[in-house]
């Protein structure tokens, strides 16, 4: 006997609920069909739940804060003087917010909230509102609903996963280069900087100052107007051309009835893969607009390298070897810090940082230093892919001169 009050047209499973005597997964599909497209309540929680290993922490020491805050008055008084870019985007200068896991990944999840909303919509918007009925004679005929129902908890576990995971590894929030909403506060993951700078015995205050000359650099090359608009025009266009693929979990499942479901790795191996969880494949038209995105990321931090570089040495002893400790970390992600990457375009690898590199060095020593400023003065002096590669062509099209 039913006591839900519903009718046959109500349940997704079009009768055949394969759950229907385990209240549990009754209880799971209602949860799952008020998520909408997309769950961020789950994504929250499973970001909290990863980023602080389910242990509360406490508040950054108010001392700390203040020491933190003076060397940030540094950092901006350099990058400012080094770039000759604004470091506030009210002129009232920069604020930093020295935060726990907790906090970052908090406002990280808001922060990211629309590109991950973009995503959802691509992969959600060829999706039949009312799916068929599941065949009769298909013994995996269930898997088609109950894969849809789980699908906003799964983006929403995914997301979370992605952003706890930065918030164990993050040392500010430019550790991706992606804008956020426009504000002059710049967050600094105190507990990440302290473990690291106990893992590799570097001093407490040289290492926050590197960070927040690293943090101000990317803030200042970020709130350029027209390098923020054009940076997050690519990544927009990148999320919305995922192209829905609802084969290729069919395919995936297709051993699922020879399945060992007693092993302890089944279902991981089953749906640990992204891909097949989000039932997406890059589009040509994502393929086509990558190098430009990577031409504009590589551009950035190659930008912020070199900047770094000029100022760092001569406020701190100890820069080549902090250098050296941030930049080798940077390279070595685990696989789930780059599946974030990858979903919005964004391979920072070794290659990327040193093509860069090699792109800002290749201007330099054409036109020298004051080259760089052309760089940011529009929207037409922002290199394009085969420029990246060729400082000559760019140096050429903006009609800079070389030196001889």
């Amino acid at each position: 006997m039913s006591d839900s009050g519903k009718g046959p047209g109500d349940d997704p499973f079009g009768g055949m609920n394969p759950f229907g005597g385990l209240p549990i997964f009754g209880d799971l599909a209602k949860m799952f069909q008020q998520q909408g497209s997309m769950s961020w309540d789950a994504a929250r929680q499973f970001a909290l739940s990863i980023a602080t290993d389910g242990t509360p922490e406490p508040n950054v020491d108010p001392v700390e804060r203040i020491q933190i805050e003076q060397l940030a008055r540094v950092a901006e008084l350099q990058i400012a003087n080094a770039t000759g870019l604004d470091t506030s985007r009210s002129g009232a200068g920069l604020t930093i917010l020295p935060v726990n896991r907790t906090t970052w990944t908090q406002r990280t999840l808001d922060d990211y909230r629309p590109l991950f909303e973009i995503l959802s919509a691509s992969l959600t918007e060829d999706t039949p509102a009312e799916p068929a009925p599941p065949d009769p004679n298909d013994p995996m005929g269930f898997m088609g609903p109950l894969m849809k129902m789980i699908g906003p908890m799964m983006l929403g576990l995914t997301a979370g996963s992605m952003v706890g995971h930065l918030a164990q590894r993050s040392f500010g929030q430019y550790d991706l280069p992606i804008p956020r909403p426009a504000t002059d506060e710049l967050m600094l993951i105190v507990p990440n900087l302290d473990a690291f700078g106990r893992e590799w015995s570097l001093p407490a205050d040289d290492l926050r100052l590197w960070v927040c000359l690293h943090e101000v650099a990317h803030h200042v090359v970020l709130s350029i107007p027209h390098v923020r608009a054009r940076l997050d025009h690519l990544l927009h266009d990148y999320l919305a051309g995922f192209e829905p693929d609802p084969d290729r979990l069919e395919n995936e499942l297709g051993g699922f009835e020879s399945m060992d479901l007693t092993g302890p790795d089944a279902f991981q191996q089953m749906l640990g893969n992204p891909e097949v969880i989000l039932g997406a494949i890059q589009s040509p038209a994502q393929r086509e607009l990558l190098p430009h995105l990577e031409a504009l990321v590589t551009t950035i931090v190659g930008y912020v390298d070199h900047v770094m570089d000029n100022v760092g040495g001569s406020l701190l002893s100890g820069y080549g070897m902090l250098t050296e400790a941030v930049r080798r970390r940077r390279v070595e992600a685990a696989a789930s810090d780059r599946f974030v990457e990858q979903l919005f375009g964004l391979e920072l690898t070794q290659a990327a940082y040193d093509r860069g590199a090699a792109f800002i060095d290749g201007v330099v020593e054409r036109a020298g230093e004051d080259a760089l400023a052309r760089l940011w003065q529009s929207e037409r002096e922002l290199p394009t892919p085969a420029e990246v590669d060729a400082p000559g062509l760019w140096l050429a099209r903006i009609d800079l001169p070389t030196g001889s």
